[in-house]
């Protein structure tokens, strides 16, 4: 999955994006943050998708 993707994801799951700087995409949701790196549609690395989704309250 990759980064946009996650963004998209996210966004579906009511996060919001506060702001963008550089590739990281901050994402809000209530008073939680999520930086979401964007390397165009390059694929995140497992461990890192996988603690994002975990913050973020993906499955």
């Amino acid at each position: 999955m990759s980064g946009k993707e996650l963004v998209k994801a996210l966004e579906m799951n009511g996060w919001q994006l506060h702001h963008i700087h550089g590739s990281h995409y901050v994402m809000k949701k209530g008073n939680l943050t999520l930086v979401v790196p964007v390397d165009g549609n390059k694929d995140l690395a497992p461990g890192l998708l996988h603690k994002l989704k975990k913050q973020g309250g993906l499955r």
